[in-house]
C-alpha cells in the first residue's frame, strides 16, 4: 500500500486526541489495511436490536443504481512529481560555509480520484491530487490514459485534467444547495489504492469552514481561499481526494476533499466541495483557462448574539460588513460599514462560508443584489460587479 501524505494539515480541535484535517492524497509505498480480526464485534441484545432497526431504515433507500452509475464515471488518478528540497548540514558548514546548504530533487508518486464531467474527457479532481505533477495517468475501468492538465484553482483546491476519449460515461451536476441534512449520499473513489470503492452516509452539515486552505492565502498569486464544505459521515480515506459525492439520483453533489481525523484515517468526519462551486470553477477553467472571480472589496465576519447586541440587530443571522475598501467595487454602491447582509439575490446567508460560496457563482459584469439590515430597517443594495 502507500503512506499517507499529510503535508497539508491543521488543528481543528482537542477532543481526546489531536484532530487534524487531512487531504486525501497518497504518496510512496508503506501502508497497511486493518484486517477483520481487529474489528470489534457487537454481541449484546441491545446492539443487535439497534442494528436491525438501522437495517430496516437503510433498506428503504436503494442506492444501487446511483452506485452503478457513479463507478463508471469515477477515475483513478496516479501522478509522478518532482520537488526541490534544500537540506542543511551544520557539520558541513564548519568546512564549507554557505555551501552547506544543498539543493536536491525528490521524485515521488501519488494517487487520488477524479470525476468525469463531460463525455469528451474532461475530469475534475482536487488541486492537491495533481499538484507538482509532471506526468498524470488515469484509469477508468479497464482503460488506461495519459492526461494533460487543463488548469488549477488553489483557492478552492480544484483542478481539471483531460484525456483523449470522446465517448465516456460522466456524472451530471446536481444543485448542492438542495441537499438536506440527513439526506443519503454515497462517496465513490479509490481509498487506500482500492479502486472504485463505494461507501454511504448522510449529510451531517453544510457550509463548513474547516480552515483547510487558510495557509494558502496569497494575494500576489491571486489565491483567496473559499471554504464551504459539505460534511458527511460517508467513509473516505486517503486516495478518495477528487472522488465523487453523489446523491440517491446518481448525480454529482460534491467532490470529496478531506477528513478530520486524529490518526490520518477516517473516524467519522469527511468533507466535500459543493457541486455548485465545482461546476462554476470547472467550466470557467475549461472556457477561460482560469476562474473568473468577483471581489467586492469588503471585510466581513459572522454575526452572533454578542455582535447583534452591540450593533442593535434583532437577529443572529447574516454576515456583518466590518469594513469597505476605498478602491473596491462595493465602495461605489450604497453598502455601508456595519450593514448586516441577510441575502444574496433570493438566497439567504448565515455565515461567511455561505456568503463566499454564493458570491462565487457570479461573473464580472453582472449585478449583485444584496438584502441588508441597516439598524432596524431592511435595505436593498445593488453592486455592479
Amino acid at each position: 500500500m502507500e503512506r499517507i501524505n499529510i503535508q497539508k494539515h491543521l488543528l481543528t480541535g482537542l477532543f481526546a486526541a489531536l484532530i487534524t484535517v487531512v487531504v486525501l492524497r497518497f504518496t510512496e509505498k508503506n501502508d497497511s489495511i486493518v484486517n477483520e480480526s481487529s474489528i470489534i464485534s457487537l454481541n449484546d441484545e441491545s446492539s443487535e436490536s439497534n442494528l436491525q432497526e438501522n437495517k430496516v431504515e437503510c433498506n428503504n433507500i436503494d442506492l444501487t443504481e446511483a452506485s452503478t452509475k457513479s463507478v463508471e464515471a469515477v477515475a483513478h488518478i496516479t501522478t509522478e512529481f518532482t520537488t526541490e528540497e534544500i537540506t542543511y548540514d551544520p557539520i558541513l558548514r564548519l568546512f564549507y560555509g554557505e555551501d552547506a546548504y544543498r539543493k536536491r530533487k525528490r521524485h515521488g508518486m501519488s494517487s487520488g480520484s477524479g470525476v468525469v464531467i463531460a463525455s469528451n474527457g474532461y475530469i475534475v479532481t482536487n488541486n492537491h491530487v495533481v499538484q507538482d505533477a509532471h506526468t498524470i495517468h488515469v484509469n477508468i475501468g479497464d482503460k488506461k490514459y495519459s492526461a494533460e492538465l487543463v488548469g488549477t484553482d488553489p483557492s478552492t483546491d480544484l483542478a481539471v485534467i483531460k484525456i483523449n476519449d470522446g465517448d465516456l460515461p460522466y456524472l451530471e451536476f446536481d444543485n448542492s444547495d438542495d441537499l438536506k441534512l440527513g439526506e443519503w449520499v454515497i462517496a465513490v473513489g479509490n481509498p487506500l489504492n482500492l479502486q472504485t470503492t463505494v461507501t454511504a452516509g448522510i449529510v451531517s452539515a453544510k457550509n463548513r469552514n474547516i480552515d483547510l486552505l487558510t495557509n494558502d492565502f496569497d494575494p500576489e498569486k491571486n489565491v483567496f481561499p473559499v471554504e464551504s464544505f459539505i460534511q458527511t459521515d460517508a467513509a473516505v480515506n486517503s486516495g478518495n481526494s477528487g472522488g465523487a459525492l453523489v446523491n440517491s439520483s446518481g448525480n454529482l453533489v460534491g467532490i470529496n476533499t478531506a477528513i478530520a481525523s486524529g490518526n490520518g484515517y477516517y473516524t467519522g468526519y469527511s468533507f466535500a466541495i459543493p457541486s455548485n462551486i465545482v461546476k462554476k470553477v470547472a467550466w470557467d477553467i475549461i472556457q477561460y483557462g482560469k476562474v473568473r472571480r468577483v471581489f467586492l472589496g469588503i471585510t466581513i465576519h459572522n454575526n452572533n448574539s454578542e455582535v447583534s447586541r452591540e450593533l442593535g440587530f434583532q437577529t443572529n443571522k447574516g454576515v456583518v460588513v466590518a469594513g469597505i475598501s476605498e478602491n473596491g467595487i462595493a465602495a461605489k454602491s450604497t453598502l455601508r460599514k456595519n450593514d448586516l447582509i441577510l441575502a444574496i439575490g433570493e438566497d439567504t446567508v448565515s455565515s461567511v462560508a455561505e456568503f463566499q460560496a454564493k458570491l462565487m457563482m457570479y461573473q464580472p459584469g453582472e449585478k449583485l443584489q444584496l438584502e441588508v439590515l441597516r439598524g432596524d430597517r431592511k435595505v436593498d443594495v445593488v453592486v455592479e460587479l
